[in-house]
């Protein structure tokens, strides 16, 4: 593994630092006082459609997707650049149209769309003309095993029926999502892992139900669309709107959890970079009894700690994205998972300080740092809970010795 940054990456990484200094950071005050004018609670603030015609423009879009729908890039040349947008989490990934769930389910229909499906809802989101939601989690069942969903598609002719409710749904409160990828059951007595499939289900489509928006940590995520739990009361859609065949529904999701998983990690490395910079801003500029905070030696010690976590942390996602690349998201299984694992504890501690280090501040609205950590500590439990990944990585483990 080569650790210098190709030729092509070094020039994007120089775009997107200018503009993040000359429109990411100072639009987010902007960002903050828009949330509170708005007239719809969970719009998007005008400032982000600015944004994305800036990014646009400079050639700073799709960079999450390969291939010939998005920038070409590898992920290897994505996971720097993913970095940088993670110092804002909020503006800089959608501004970017890397936002996640758009990212997945444009990924999804890349891999697995029909190119009437690509047509209809790929291009738009594609353009960011308009965001999407993913539904598999439910409210009812333990969903860290996703064989246990039990949301029901059955075929009627040439129709599919929905029924089923799902909860946690990111971005369904966003009045621009426009098309719903739900995973339900289509043969439950089929092998466990055959039982599921996708399908398409666009907003608006009767018995289709936005119920409530959800709170993570007291936080409703109204920034980047909220959290919703959904209905499906006999929703009836077209048989086309079937994602690839019956059945593949799991192998669908697999496909499309990986790249997420690594997206995350990369992002996250980003917020832990921010937080570094605001303790040691923070805690350099304010003094206790006499003395600059940053004299403390439980401070310099959480500093310290904290820049050894980063750069660990920043070389197994590098090393990652690379057997990903080399090897595929098979090969690069173990490391994956290890990423999923260990990202998220690594920056919550490193959040944790950084809110320590900021007194009753850091608590507060007044710096991000709070809002960041509920977001982190979500990812112990989005695209599988530590538990699952930590079980599959010790059984994997294990086998070697068997």
């Amino acid at each position: 593994m080569d650790f210098a940054f190709d030729a092509r990456t070094e020039e994007l990484r120089g775009t997107l630092l200018e503009f993040m200094d000359s429109h990411i950071y100072p639009a987010e005050p902007v960002f903050d006082e828009q949330l509170e004018q708005r007239t719809d609670p969970w719009s998007a603030p005008p400032i982000v459609d600015e944004l994305k015609a800036e990014a646009r423009k400079r050639g700073l879009w799709n960079f999450f997707l390969p291939g010939e729908h998005g920038a070409g890039l590898t992920n290897l040349q994505y996971a720097p650049l993913a970095e940088i947008t993670g110092r804002s989490p909020h503006l800089a990934p959608i501004a970017l149209n890397c936002a996640a769930p758009d990212t997945g389910n444009m990924e999804v229909l890349a891999m697995f769309g029909t190119e009437q499906q690509r047509k209809q809802w790929l291009q738009p989101l594609l353009d960011g003309e308009i965001r999407s939601a993913f539904a598999m989690t439910e409210p009812d069942v333990a969903s860290s095993d996703a064989r246990n969903i039990s949301t029901s598609i059955k075929r009627d002719g040439d129709s599919y029926v929905i029924n089923g409710r799902k909860f946690y749904i990111t971005g369904a409160m966003n009045p621009k999502c426009q098309i719903f990828i739900v995973m339900g059951k289509t043969d439950p007595d089929a092998e466990p892992h055959r039982q599921q499939s996708q399908i398409l289900v666009p907003r608006g489509t009767p018995g289709l139900t936005v119920e409530r928006g959800m709170k993570v940590f007291g936080y409703d995520d109204s920034s980047h669309g909220g959290h919703a739990e959904v209905v499906f009361d006999n929703v009836r859609v077209p048989a086309e709107n079937l994602i690839a065949e019956e059945g593949d529904g799991f192998a669908i999701a697999q496909a499309r959890l990986g790249p997420g998983r690594i997206h995350h990690c990369m992002r996250s490395i980003g917020v832990a970079e921010r937080a570094v910079e605001m303790m040691c801003r923070r805690t350099l500029g304010r003094s206790t009894f006499g003395r600059p905070i940053a004299d403390q030696g439980v401070v310099q010690d959480w500093i310290a700690e904290s820049r050894v976590r980063i750069e660990q942390l920043r070389l197994l996602v590098l090393k990652t994205a690379w057997l990903m690349d080399t090897v595929g998201n098979r090969g690069a299984h173990t490391e994956i998972q290890s990423i999923k694992i260990a990202t998220p504890l690594t920056v919550e501690w490193i959040l944790d300080k950084a809110i320590q280090a900021h007194g009753a501040g850091g608590l507060s609205q007044d710096f991000p740092l709070a809002e960041m950590w509920a977001s982190i500590r979500t990812l112990r439990f989005a695209d599988g809970p530590d538990e699952v990944h930590k079980r599959s990585l010790a059984r994997r483990e294990l086998r070697q010795y068997k």
